[in-house]
This record gives C-alpha cells, structure tokens and sequence, in this order.
C-alpha cells in the first residue's frame, strides 16, 4: 500500500482534537459558537463532549473543518512579509 503526501492539505495529519484544541485556543468557546452554532459548544463546553458529537455528525465536522482551513490560511497570510 502506498501512501500519499498531502502537503497543500491543512487538514492532513491534524487529528480532530488537535484541530478542537486549535480551533478553542485561536476563537474561544464563544467566538466558535458564533461561527459554528452547534449545542456541544453553546451550553458547557468541553473538548470531550465536543469531539463525540463531531465524530458522529459529519455536517457539523465538516463546518468545523472548514473553519479550521480558513483559521490556518489566515494566520498563514499574516505572517508572510
């Protein structure tokens, strides 16, 4: 079996919990609930709750996905010179 390389791929060996952990580190709980209105992060959230919604809810994973490749083009973009 062979293995691909994704290096134009964000997402490529992010697991989701370091994408979580990234994703509450760079908006805050808050901010995340705006940007991605889902309960597991409006009312006590936590990172382990949260992961078990995303693992079983593709829409909401993908939305969460997709926030993350924007977070990381954009901090991307304001470190070139």
């Amino acid at each position: 079996m062979m293995h691909q390389t994704q290096p134009s791929n964000p997402l490529h060996g992010v697991t989701l919990e370091r994408l979580l952990n990234e994703l509450v580190a760079f908006y805050g709980w808050d901010a995340l609930a705006r940007e991605v209105n889902i309960r597991c992060f409006t009312h006590d959230p936590s990172i382990a709750s949260s992961l078990k919604f995303l693992r079983r809810t593709p829409w909401a994973r993908e939305r969460v996905e997709l926030l993350y490749v924007d977070m990381v083009a954009n901090v991307d973009e304001t470190r070139r010179p």
